[in-house]
């Protein structure tokens, strides 16, 4: 068996070193679509009826509180359309707490720039800061434990590290899934356990290796193969307690199922690493934001 490498405080670092390659050709999509498919100011519905001579100024608030994240996906918007010709001036940065009609960002510029922006940037500052908000909010149930939010979502290809961005702006307690999920197809076509986690330390190395289990049996066996993490599904408060037992010291535990919000902190006090709350990987509803424009010349 080669020798583990993992490091749990690399996939955080790598996340946010990847942001910057990302944003660009997130934005670009996104223009091209709301645009009408070209990343061209005169494609939007308003901006014809516009000189391009005339100049606004806009200001964006919440109309709820929450957690603002999103700024360099805003920026890159209309450094895209408008190079620097649009001049932003910022009130918040990623991860604070606003409240609603706050001023976020102000913006000045061309009539028509900014209006083509306009729907791209507050669609990528509301999705961000919708799953920001929601972590913050399930984080709060956890004050006083150890126990961490698990973060297992599977977004469109492309967007994945923006969305574990905002979670982390969220909460740092959030914990990134950079790990190698055996799935339980895998697990059957090798026989078992063990020679399903031998098999994917040989393959995967350098990443932590987590392992599905239904009940207390399962999780023996993950523990006797040597499992960095295991997914216990669907368990009971009685069952996560005795798991958090015969696995410490040994692996971390994590329970993953479809859990109220009074019962994530009777599970996090049983002393489980980390909780995945199906929430989280479901669709969030966005943070509510609106841009207010007034004329500038």
């Amino acid at each position: 068996m080669p020798p583990r490498r993992y490091n749990p405080d690399d996939p955080r670092d790598a996340l946010l070193e990847r942001i910057g390659l990302d944003i660009s050709t997130a934005v670009a999509r996104a223009l091209r679509n709301d645009l009408g498919g070209e990343a061209d100011t005169g494609s939007a519905i308003t901006a014809p009826r516009l000189s391009e001579s005339a100049r606004s100024q806009a200001t964006v608030i919440p109309r709820e509180k929450g957690v603002f994240c999103g700024k360099r996906w805003v920026e890159e918007v209309f450094i895209q359309l408008a190079g620097d010709d649009v001049v932003m001036t910022w009130h918040v940065k990623d991860g604070d707490i606003i409240r609603a009609n706050q001023p976020l960002f102000e913006l000045e510029g061309p009539s028509h720039l900014l209006l083509a922006g306009e729907r791209s940037a507050l669609s990528f500052a509301q999705t961000l800061s919708g799953v920001a908000s929601a972590v913050h909010d399930y984080v709060r149930l956890l004050t006083g434990t150890q126990t961490q939010l698990l973060d297992r979502r599977s977004p469109r290809p492309g967007f994945r590290s923006a969305l574990q961005y905002a979670a982390l702006c969220g909460s740092r307690r959030l914990a990134l899934s950079d790990t190698y999920l055996l799935p339980e197809n895998h697990i059957i076509d090798c026989g078992s356990i063990r020679q399903a986690v031998e098999k994917a330390f040989w393959l995967h190395p350098d990443v932590p290796i987590a392992v599905p289990v239904n009940d207390l049996a399962g999780l023996d066996e993950a523990l006797k193969a040597g499992a960095d993490i295991i997914m216990l599904n669907s368990a009971e408060t009685a069952q996560i307690r005795e798991a958090v037992h015969r696995a410490y010291g040994r692996a971390r535990l994590a329970v993953s199922a479809s859990v109220s919000r009074e019962r994530l902190r009777e599970w996090a006090e049983t002393g489980v690493d980390f909780i995945s709350v199906n929430a989280l990987t479901e669709h969030l509803p966005p943070l509510a934001l609106s841009m207010r424009f007034r004329d500038a010349s």
